[in-house]
């Protein structure tokens, strides 16, 4: 009789209602525990999830407490359903551990959903198999296969054992390292960069441990990996130049702190908002929602304007253009002013108005006042400073010139058409002068030296 025949058998018994009742007190109890530990948890625990059985703990402490009650039961009367649900529950909480991490580690990855459902879908078929009792035929079958890898024979088993043991460290590394970043660098550490360097150096060192274990567990012989040490040596000294260079950067800038998360700079006319500083790149978002990938290595390498380095102050200026005839010290009390009506303008140090220029077209002031939220960006301060001088310059009746251009003519004049309806030709005897204005021109002529023709009758 196979085992599955026998789990059917088994469940038409009478005590199967005791095992149900069994199973639901078990998991009631760890419900209730798990409600009572976890009301006040975050959203984001690894042990109690966004819901009471959302997280780790309960499948964990249901799974505790059903095989306890199996193991007492199964003295009295053959077990069927709790024999059920103990793979079940097994499954279950290697799938919600799983999927806690990955939710803790990577919130955002499209990636580690993938991961999640293929673990997921290996999981219940791991358990159907087990309940109707394949594992162990499929485990031989695996076992009889061999892979050959040069003079190394390893099963198919081993492959499977080793990538099972490995996935496990790994997530077990991330959860490790999410906590401690959590728990004890949030607290630790105030400044975010170094924090964030901290969090991927330990994740990097717990997984690299992790993986050695992991590989040592299955039979890997780990002396192999000197070579494959030397050999990823000589590609990184001659065919990834850049990517090593880019990436000890990255660590250089974190732990030098000349470039910090929140900071704002201006790279190669590009500026913006340092958002995250990865080992690769940094990338940086402007105000008008624009993001630029920076390589960490042109961080290093050329020249970086930032703005939050030292002080936070950064100086804006504008100009404008007044008549020659406007008193001097009256323009310059107006621009103060009206530089200082804008909330985001310093009042120390005061706004400043300098007369720049002795212009073509008028007197040239170039007004000059500190913010402190550059991040917020400039041309709207600077918007709001040029309404204001606007505003101010017209309440109090100053000249805003426009471009103008004075032309003379020499020479005789000739008028050509008809009457209502005349054309100046530029050929005078005299003088002419013309003035314009913007795109319209006005001749002014003068000294006409021949009379216009009559009209005809």
């Amino acid at each position: 009789m196979t085992e599955l025949e026998k789990l059917i058998r088994n469940l038409s018994q009478p005590g199967v209602n005791v095992e149900a009742g069994v199973l639901v007190a078990c998991l009631a109890v760890a419900f209730g525990v798990c409600w009572l530990i976890g009301r006040k948890q975050p959203k984001d625990s690894v042990w109690f999830g966004r819901a009471v059985v959302d997280g780790l703990l309960f499948p964990l402490l249901a799974l505790a407490l059903t095989y306890g009650a199996s193991r007492l039961l199964e003295n009295w009367q053959p077990l069927a359903l709790l024999r059920v649900a103990v793979p079940v529950l097994i499954s279950l909480a290697g799938i919600r551990f799983l999927a806690r991490v990955f939710t803790a580690a990577f919130p955002a990855s499209g990636f580690a959903r993938l991961i999640e459902r293929l673990f997921s879908w290996m999981a219940w078929i791991a358990t159907v198999m087990w309940i109707a009792g394949l594992l162990p035929q499929v485990m031989d079958e695996m076992e009889s296969i061999h892979l050959m890898f040069g003079k190394s024979r390893i099963s198919m088993l081993a492959v499977v054992q080793g990538v099972l043991s490995s996935g496990a460290v790994l997530v077990l590394v991330l959860w490790v390292s999410a906590a401690l970043e959590k728990r004890v660098l949030r607290e630790a550490v105030d400044d975010l960069s170094l924090r964030k360097i901290a969090a991927n150096a330990i994740r990097a060192i717990l997984m690299l441990v992790g993986l050695l274990f992991a590989l040592s567990a299955v039979g890997v012989d780990l002396t192999a990996l000197s070579v494959l040490g030397g050999a990823v040596g000589v590609g990184l000294g001659f065919g990834l130049q850049k990517l090593a260079a880019n990436y000890v950067s990255g660590f250089v800038i974190l732990f030098e702190r000349s470039l910090r998360i929140g900071d704002t700079v201006k790279v190669d006319n590009f500026e913006g908002t340092v958002m995250d500083i990865k080992t690769r790149y940094t990338l940086i978002r402007a105000i008008n929602g624009r993001e630029s990938i920076v390589p960490n290595e042109k961080l290093i390498t050329e020249r970086i304007e930032n703005y939050s380095l030292a002080d936070p102050k950064l100086l804006v200026s504008t100009s404008v253009t007044v008549g020659y005839d406007t008193d001097v010290d009256l323009v310059q009390t107006l621009l103060v002013d009206a530089a200082l009506s804008s909330s985001r303008v310093l009042k120390d140090p005061e706004p400043g108005a300098r007369l720049a220029n002795l212009g073509a077209d008028g007197l040239e002031f170039q007004v000059l006042f500190w913010i402190t939220d550059p991040e917020n960006g400039q041309l709207n301060v600077r918007s709001e400073v040029n309404i204001a001088i606007l505003k101010a310059l017209r309440a109090a009746g100053v000249e805003i010139p426009y471009p103008q251009r004075v032309l003379r003519f020499e020479g005789p004049l000739k008028v050509q058409g008809t009457a209502g309806s005349l054309t100046p030709v530029l050929e005078a005897e005299g003088e002419a002068e013309g003035e314009a204005e913007g795109a319209d021109t006005t001749l002014l002529l003068k000294n006409l030296t021949q009379p216009l023709p009559p009209s005809p009758r």
